[in-house]
């Protein structure tokens, strides 16, 4: 399978794309360390992916924590000698606008999404360095390229994504490391919306978002790509999976087949074809 040999952390990993990225990473024969902060429902995702068939390993994390993060990759690394891909889909997202934005919240919600992906990169750094290179992958969205009311914490740790990806992937590319980020591309359900919640959904309106696990074949396309050849890029995975579905994994790259904002991603290849310190 694609990523035989391969192993992957990723957080947020109990429900909703998180789930459904690391069922994917699984059944394309990663081995697997799912954290979250929620010990119920992250039972109930370690159960789906044993039934997949997955090695797994289930950790509670919470990503705003350094510590805690290092702590995870030394475990996964004594488990299985290695990590290849981690996947920082955690996020904190209170819908709120700004006259009611706390500084807890505010530091909260940055903490977790731009302070976790800096987590995931301080924390697995050494360990790809040592065994020749690996994926770190945020999570994208609209709210990474625009703005929106009652999500100015979000789009603010959204954005901040886009530049820590962009500057480390050129002090990265020495130790073949690899810095992205991943949209959905397609609508998935509310990031909020608990397991129970998503049961008691009447049927029409869940098939109206994507199936997480079928999003998770973008991520199992890049973490099967050389860290090397995309590094510094945004992908959406919606768009992947349909080219996948179409051509198989192995199809003939072109930003159409792998991104919704094709001009962003040839504007970013130019821009590293031409950069010098």
């Amino acid at each position: 399978m694609l990523l035989d040999g391969k192993v992957a952390l990723v957080t947020g990993a109990a429900r909703g794309l998180g789930w459904g990225i690391s069922r994917a990473l699984g059944q394309a024969g990663g081995k697997i360390c799912i954290t979250d902060i929620s010990d119920a429902e992250l039972d109930r995702a370690r159960t789906d992916l044993l039934a997949d068939g997955t090695d797994v390993l289930s950790l509670h994390l919470d990503a705003a924590e350094l510590d805690a993060f290092q702590d995870v990759v030394r475990q996964v690394v004594e488990r299985w000698g290695r990590l290849d891909v981690v996947v920082h889909n955690a996020i904190y997202m209170p819908l709120i606008m700004f006259e009611d934005l706390s500084p807890e919240l505010w530091w909260r919600q940055l903490h977790v999404s731009l302070g976790g992906l800096f987590n995931a990169a301080r924390a697995s750094w050494d360990v790809m360095e040592a065994q020749g290179g690996g994926h770190i992958i945020g999570i994208a969205s609209g709210s990474s390229l625009r703005g929106y009311r009652k999500e100015v914490a979000y789009c603010t740790a959204k954005h901040g994504q886009e530049g820590f990806v962009k500057s480390l992937a050129l002090e990265a590319e020495p130790y073949n490391i690899a810095l992205n980020t991943v949209g959905p591309g397609k609508t998935i359900k509310p990031t909020r919306m608990t397991w129970e919640e998503l049961d008691a959904t009447p049927a029409e309106e869940k098939a109206e978002w994507a199936d997480p696990v079928e999003l998770g074949k973008g991520f199992v396309w890049l973490a099967s790509q050389p860290p090397g050849r995309f590094s510094g890029l945004r992908f959406d995975a919606g768009v992947i999976a349909d080219t996948v579905n179409r051509e198989g994994y192995d199809f003939e790259f072109a930003p159409e087949k792998v991104t919704l904002y094709t001009e962003d991603m040839v504007a970013r290849r130019k821009w590293r074809a031409e950069y010098t310190d």
